[in-house]
């Protein structure tokens, strides 16, 4: 019976070990996601982003697509842009993510809110699909 309980233990924490693991690693992403676009960090962003990805947003009343690969094209290496993005939250189960960000660009006067599913493919935490929003800043 001993023996059993150790056994238990030992598998529940070796679970929270990797959840905890898992939860690292996707904030590694995220920031590379977020830190990438600031700094005119393209690879960061490549690294972050599934190959497949699209971005999807409203524009006039209508759904946008735009590629993943367009977007990061986008991106000028060395060229900052005044970008202030944070984690607001990180959902996870087992191999499968969401995560909710802010990004502030004063330049412009907006915040955006990024809506993002990830999954962890062949042991690498990726984003997959991006939805986003903005408001005005005040």
């Amino acid at each position: 019976m001993k023996k059993l309980m150790v056994m238990v233990i030992l598998f529940i924490g070796l679970q929270q070990a990797q959840a905890q693991s898992d939860k690292a690693s996707i904030r590694e992403t995220l920031l590379n996601y977020i830190e990438g676009t600031a700094n005119g960090e393209p690879d960061r962003v490549k690294d972050a982003f599934h190959e497949d990805l699209n971005l999807y947003h409203i524009k006039k009343g209508e759904l946008v697509v735009w590629s993943g690969k367009g977007y990061t094209n986008n991106i000028k290496p060395g060229k900052k842009s005044n970008r202030i993005g944070k984690i607001l939250s990180i959902d996870m189960e087992n191999d499968a993510a969401m995560a909710k960000i802010e990004i502030k660009m004063p330049g412009i006067k907006r915040i955006y809110t990024d809506y993002l599913m990830l999954l962890k493919v062949k042991g690498k935490w990726k984003i997959i699909h991006k939805s986003f929003t903005y408001r005005t800043m005040k």
